[in-house]
């Protein structure tokens, strides 16, 4: 197990009518005005836009809204909201909605202090500064509720990259799980299969991080669970927070400890073939590489992956359980190819040559462009 330093200093307020604290918590805080960003009309419909508007109103706190973050969220509306979050003045920014609306309002809160946000995405600038952030959260699958990771998309270069700070972790989420109760299970399954990816990304890399392992396990068995009862019914509430709360521990630091930082290749992956595809959900588009990746990579060394085939899928093969996790995504209604998500083999080439721009792919062992090639191939 790695040597290790652990410290997560975003506050958690879980359960069903937790909303209603948000106000009271920004005005204890002295925050007297906030920005809140938001995605679509999903919040008006179940009934979150306005328990945060009463809540904000009941404690005083003047807010300015702004609509339309995508799915995939980019640069261009990163910028637009960096100078409305200046002009209004604003003490704060408050995200309502799920991992694409957290990230823009992390990487809002940063960009108000610098001139051009994407030269930290470029390592060209560091985070020196952020507005407090404040989540309220209506989808469970990215974790950034609970983290300072944020994924933005150049629409212009066709990059979708990553930045952390310590900085922008939100100070305080809100997750009650009654509020996704209406999404589509498509949705619910998307955010499961993120939530299991981030896992993964730190599964493969240590087998000496014993006790992070047995968590990981746990953590995977669970999310599976859950989202089979929630196909099942949408309204299981036991099984709505319970998939919640491992969405959040997923990516909150928990599942990597002492894990050497994880692989990450298979997002990389992911955010240059969704770079070009925006309307492809993160999640789905993990279902389809991640498989393929441990395929690829287990018929080089097939011991790094039997305690995953035993411990979560109960078989004593890599192959068959890996037979196993794409039955189960298929039985969720997933993609199973990349040609599933509407990506021509033509488009292979450019997919490759954007993977590639990042100075690395994969820490369990770096892939070269071939290998990058072959397991798209494999995906395909």
């Amino acid at each position: 197990m790695e040597a290790f330093s652990f410290c997560n200093p975003t506050r958690i307020e879980f359960g069903t009518g937790k909303i209603k604290i948000l106000g009271m918590e920004l005005h204890k805080a002295g925050i007297k005005s906030c920005l809140m960003v938001a995605g679509g009309g999903s919040i008006k419909a179940n009934g979150v836009y306005l328990q945060v508007c009463e809540s904000l109103n009941k404690s005083g706190i003047r807010f300015v809204e702004s609509w339309g973050v995508q799915s995939n969220p980019t640069l261009q509306k990163v910028n637009e909201l960096c100078e409305l979050a200046k002009e209004e003045k604003v003490e704060a920014i408050l995200a309502v909605g799920g991992g694409s609306v957290i990230d823009t309002a992390k990487t809002v809160a940063a960009g108000v202090y610098l001139q051009n946000i994407w030269n930290a995405f470029l390592g060209k600038e560091r985070i020196r500064n952020a507005l407090p952030i404040y989540t309220v959260l209506t989808i469970s699958a990215t974790g950034s509720e609970m983290n300072g990771n944020a994924v933005i998309t150049n629409n212009e270069t066709l990059q979708k990259w990553s930045i952390y700070s310590p900085l922008i972790y939100p100070h305080l989420s809100i997750i009650d799980p009654s509020v996704q109760s209406s999404l589509p299970f498509k949705q619910t399954a998307n955010g499961a299969m993120d939530a299991i990816a981030h896992i993964l990304e730190f599964y493969f890399a240590d087998d000496r991080a014993i006790a992070t392992l047995a968590i990981d396990d746990a953590l995977q068995k669970t999310i599976i669970e859950m989202t089979d009862r929630l196909q099942l019914n949408s309204g299981d509430l036991l099984a709505r927070g319970n998939l919640a709360w491992c969405a959040t521990l997923a990516l909150n630091g928990i599942s990597g400890i002492g894990m050497k930082g994880g692989d990450w290749a298979c997002h990389s992956i992911e955010h240059s073939f969704s770079a070009l595809h925006p309307d492809i959900a993160h999640g789905e588009g993990l279902g389809v590489i991640f498989p393929a990746w441990i395929e690829y990579m287990s018929e080089k060394d097939p011991s790094r992956f039997l305690r995953w085939a035993k411990n979560v899928w109960d078989e004593e093969n890599v192959s068959r359980a890996l037979h196993r996790f794409r039955d189960k995504l298929e039985s969720w209604g997933m993609a199973q190819t990349l040609r599933d998500l509407g990506i021509k083999e033509n488009e292979l080439p450019q997919i490759v040559n954007n993977i590639m721009s990042s100075p690395r792919i994969g820490m369990v062992s770096k892939l070269s462009a071939v290998e990058v090639e072959s397991l798209l191939m494999l995906a395909y």
